[in-house]
Order: C-alpha cells, then sequence, then structure tokens
C-alpha cells in the first residue's frame, strides 16, 4: 500500500503486523472501560487523565521511553475535533468508485506521475529489479497517497494519534498502538515527536507509512545512513517497493481486469462477489461461469485464487476480476478503489505517452 498520507483519506485502514505483551493489552482493556466510564473535557491536557498517565508509566517501562519527556509531551496535547471529524467519513467508506476514481484519474496527476517515472527513473528501475514491483506501481502509490511527495499532510502525528487513541473508541486499540510505535520510532530516529507532521491518521512522508509499517518496512535506499521518508525520495521509491515485496507481490503477474457482461450481471457472478478483500474465489469457478482472459489461461500462482468485485462506475456496476497483486496493493490502504485508482493511474502512465 510511509504513508506518512494522502490519503488524506487512507491510513485507517492499515494493517499492523506488530504484537504486544499481555500486560499492555489489560491495560488497553481498562483504558477502554475509562473512556466509558470518565469522559474527559476537551479543554484539559491529556495528562490530566489517569488513564494516559497509566499508559505513560507502562510503555516508559516497557520501551525504556523517558517518562519525564512522556509527561511534557502529553502535558501539551489535548483533543482534537478536526481529527476525530475527519476519520467519521473517510473517502473510501462514503464514496462510490464513479466519485472515487475522478479524484485520482485527473490529467494533472497523469501527467505529473509521468515527469516523476522520467525524472527518477534510475531510482525506480533499480527498485523494481530488486523488489519485483514495476515502477509505475511504486509511482501511482507515491501520485495518488501525497501527489507525489506535494501534499504530505499538516496535522501534528503525535497529537493525531493521541486523539484517535484516546478519543476514538471504535479503533482505540489500533491507535494505541501506533502511538506507541510513533514514540518509540522518534526515540530511534532522533525526531522531536512534538514536530512531526503528516495525515490526521498519523500516515507520515512522501509514501505515508504509518509508524508500524516506518518501523518494520521502510529502508535506506539512498544509502546515506537514515531512512528518511519525508526528505528522501530515494528512501520513498524503496520502501514502497520494499513494503509491496514484503506483503506478496508477483512480479509479471496481473493484477486486475475487467469482466465484461452484456446486460445485467447475472446471479450466480454477483454470488461470487465478497466483503473480504482476500481472493477466495478459484479460476475454474470463474472460468465455468464465462470468464476467458489468456492471464487467468497462463495458470501463473497468483492466479489459483481471486476475488470477484462489483463497483458502481459511471455507466453502471463494473464487474472486476481481481488477481494476487490486487490484494497485495490493498495490503497499503485496505480499500478496493484505492487498489483500483493505483491500478489504473499506473496503466494511464503508458497511455499518456
Amino acid at each position: 500500500p510511509i504513508r506518512f498520507s494522502t490519503f488524506f483519506f487512507l491510513p485507517p485502514y492499515r494493517s499492523l503486523s506488530h504484537t504486544f505483551s499481555c500486560r499492555h493489552a489489560v491495560y488497553l482493556a481498562l483504558h477502554m472501560q475509562s473512556l466509558v466510564e470518565s469522559p474527559a473535557s476537551a479543554s484539559d491536557s491529556y495528562l490530566t487523565r489517569p488513564q494516559v498517565r497509566a499508559y505513560l508509566d507502562e510503555i516508559s517501562r516497557t520501551y525504556d521511553l523517558d517518562r519525564n519527556t512522556l509527561a511534557g509531551q502529553f502535558s501539551r496535547l489535548y483533543p482534537q475535533q478536526k481529527i476525530l471529524d475527519a476519520i467519521a467519513k473517510p473517502a473510501e467508506r462514503t464514496l462510490t468508485w464513479r466519485e472515487y476514481r475522478p479524484i485520482f484519474l485527473k490529467q494533472a496527476r497523469i501527467d505529473q506521475g509521468r515527469e516523476f517515472l522520467d525524472q527518477y527513473q534510475p531510482l525506480l528501475d533499480r527498485a523494481e529489479q530488486r523488489y519485483g514491483v514495476p515502477a509505475s506501481i511504486i509511482t501511482a502509490i507515491i501520485g495518488v497517497e501525497t501527489f507525489y511527495g506535494r501534499i504530505t499532510g499538516s496535522f501534528g502525528v503525535l497529537e493525531s494519534l493521541a486523539t484517535l487513541a484516546f478519543d476514538y473508541p471504535p479503533r482505540s486499540t489500533f491507535f494505541t498502538q501506533e502511538l506507541t510505535e510513533f514514540l518509540r520510532l522518534s526515540e530511534a530516529e532522533g525526531w522531536p515527536a512534538s514536530a512531526v507532521t503528516g495525515s490526521y491518521a498519523g500516515a507520515m512522508g512522501i509514501p505515508q507509512f504509518i509508524s508500524s509499517s516506518y518501523r518494520q518496512y521502510a529502508v535506506d535506499f539512498d544509502g546515506d545512513g537514515k531512512r528518511d521518508l519525508s526528505g528522501s525520495i530515494a528512501d520513498a521509491i524503496g520502501s514502497v517497493a520494499h513494503y509491496l515485496s514484503v506483503h506478496g507481490w508477483v512480479a509479471d503477474a496481473p493484477i486486475a481486469e475487467r469482466w465484461e457482461h452484456a446486460g445485467q450481471i447475472p446471479a450466480s457472478v454477483k454470488a461470487l462477489v465478497r466483503d473480504s478483500l482476500k481472493p477466495s474465489v478459484s479460476g475454474d469457478t470463474i472460468k465455468a461461469l464465462g470468464f476467458s482472459s489468456e492471464q487467468l489461461a497462463t495458470g501463473t500462482d497468483d492466479a489459483r485464487l481471486l476475488s470477484v468485485m462489483s463497483l458502481a462506475g459511471e455507466q453502471g456496476d463494473e464487474l472486476w476480476v481481481g488477481y494476487r497483486n490486487f490484494y497485495v496493493i490493498t495490503r497499503y490502504n485496505h480499500s478496493r478503489l484505492y487498489a483500483m485508482a493505483v491500478m489504473q493511474l499506473a496503466e494511464s502512465f503508458k497511455q499518456s505517452l
């Protein structure tokens, strides 16, 4: 899928491949209870809340973080209603494909993507050779996320994550984990935590990585001894490719194909559409229902299980078949709309030549 984000709307749906101690899990359960039992005033700093002080005690012991420094940071943090408002209506969950697609397939984004490909071709080629991810896909993800590094977010990441951890119960566990990851990352990288900016959901830099992804998947691709996803295009390119590679990208394999139907989509085909993003339909099943494709016929490993999707397009419902690489893009952002926008933007670079 670093979104340090444009996605702007995307980050809330990223995966977290990181586990906590049992002690921390117990704390999280108590924390959730405290949100219900003792809501705090928005005019009070987070340090006034008992559950926040307990959280700071826990992470300072567990990860050897300075308790006084943490207290100073949280004494200047307050709940931010604008962040809670933003996460309540992410584009991926409120827009149809007909509404979502034009946001990312505008000619300006296509043209600037072509320029990005030309300008950074040696870096993109090196990333493609090392990780097997096409330069066009790397570029499209950066284009969707931050308009090629131009829009990386102006929210304070620490403030955003604290607000979502302590004042957004539906995803409190996830954002408490990300808050911890961010504090650990800031300590390890020597960042002043209160000065780092990103998306409302805590995604940072040119590729909009969240903190757990930054710690696990960011790479030093320019060889300067540090991983800098805000200031180094090389590190951003290498990190996007590394992320997709680790999550199972199959080199030289398809991403998704349109399943054309004359008239209405048959009920037998609609029955294959799942809410889950994970591929679960066999190639034999969709071939028996009339889907024919040279790519499917090749029998590559990625084509053994597929997903069938129905998207509300400009001319009505569009039926698509997603291969393994489509699913891999949704690991970057857990949305079919996002993955489809990335794929079609990547394809548009070739068409614009």
